[in-house]
């Protein structure tokens, strides 16, 4: 007997059908590439850290394993090599066939665009790499979720889906990173969803989720079953809720400061045209600062991790929040290549045990 031939209506449903499936499919390989983009990035960066000081591990660790003058030298002569990158790259970048024009992955998720610049993406991640295994104050998270989305980007370039499908798939190596960084996937998946697209897109929700579920779920199981941060058990009093909502105004307060002072440093650095001479100066003063405070080197995760277990005197915290403060703005400022969202979580929890130590005066 010969088949009964299908209607038009038919082979349409089923791929109708057959597309979700497939996007989901691809969302997984998405989310493991970000894992292991995440991954690599971290080994990179302990081996560029041995290569210029000998020693390996947390940055803080290595910055105070060293003498002070090495500190200087290592910090100034990685923001110079960082600085070359740049300039390289940007030259590198004018010769290709997109030039040198730089689409943001945030920009591209909300356009429903993959065309990221290869050439600057590469640079720039280069750039970051030589920065903090150098010491600069500025978070490695950011780089890590801007090559996940680039990986995510080249993936959806050559997959044969449609436009919006690629985007979703761009969208869903965003929220994979931020998984990856920061073993929160939640957090990707909402800051996708808010950030980038607006809740507006319910085709991408799916793809999304799925990315950021398989990034967490392989760093959690293959790389680091802990959470990121420990935090302890907290007993709430009857004061609790008053001194919650007097930290939300102080907290508002200091983030505004601390996005000024962000924009003042920039500004100030600005003056000097070039990135070499201007990574290198940057470098060179946060070199100094941790030659009296070792622990401003890095994204300030040990800061975090002591802030919340609650033993240091409040003397250090001030001295050390008002230190990572300057760094941190000397960093961003000068141009780093790098996120600023985990130094400001350094900042807030250095500034929430402070006030905590007062709270209990």
């Amino acid at each position: 007997m010969t088949e009964p031939a299908r209607s038009p209506q038919g082979t349409v449903a089923a791929q109708a059908a057959h597309r979700p499936l497939a996007l989901w499919l691809w969302a997984i390989v998405v989310g493991a590439l970000a894992a292991a983009v995440s991954t690599g990035f971290r080994f990179a960066l302990r081996g560029v850290e041995w290569l210029l000081s000998r020693h390996s591990g947390e940055l803080v660790s290595v910055a105070k394993a060293i003498p002070p003058w090495e500190r200087v030298v290592i910090c100034t002569g990685g923001a110079l090599a960082a600085g070359l990158a740049l300039r390289w790259g940007q030259r590198w970048a004018e010769r290709g066939p997109g030039g040198a024009t730089d689409l943001d992955y945030i920009d591209a998720a909300r356009q429903q665009r993959v065309d990221l610049n290869d050439r600057l993406t590469i640079s720039r991640g280069l750039s970051a790499l030589l920065s903090i295994a150098s010491g600069a104050s500025i978070g490695r998270e950011g780089p890590m979720v801007q090559l996940a989305a680039w990986y995510s980007s080249l993936l959806g370039r050559v997959l044969p889906l449609g436009h919006r499908d690629r985007a979703n798939l761009l969208a869903g190596g965003i929220a994979a990173g931020i998984a990856a960084a920061y073993h929160a996937p939640v957090a990707g998946v909402v800051f996708v969803l808010e950030l980038a697209l607006g809740f507006m897109n319910p085709a991408a929700v799916a793809p999304v989720l799925i990315a950021a579920a398989t990034s967490a779920g392989l760093i959690y199981w293959l790389v680091a079953p802990t959470p990121l941060y420990a935090v302890g058990t907290v007993t709430p009093v009857p004061t609790s809720l008053g001194l919650a909502l007097f930290a939300g105004a102080i907290f508002g307060a200091i983030g505004w400061a601390f996005l000024h002072l962000l924009d003042l440093s920039r500004g100030l650095f600005a003056r000097v045209a070039s990135p070499l001479w201007r990574l290198g100066l940057g470098g060179l003063l946060v070199g100094l600062c941790s030659t009296a405070f070792p622990e401003v080197w890095g994204n300030g995760y040990p800061i975090v991790a002591d802030a919340l277990g609650g033993t240091q005197p409040w003397q250090w915290l001030a001295v050390i929040l008002v230190a990572k403060v300057l760094a941190t703005s000397v960093s961003s400022g000068s141009g780093v290549v790098g996120g600023v969202l985990t130094p400001s979580l350094c900042v807030g929890a250095t500034g929430g045990a402070l006030m905590a130590h007062l709270a209990t005066m």
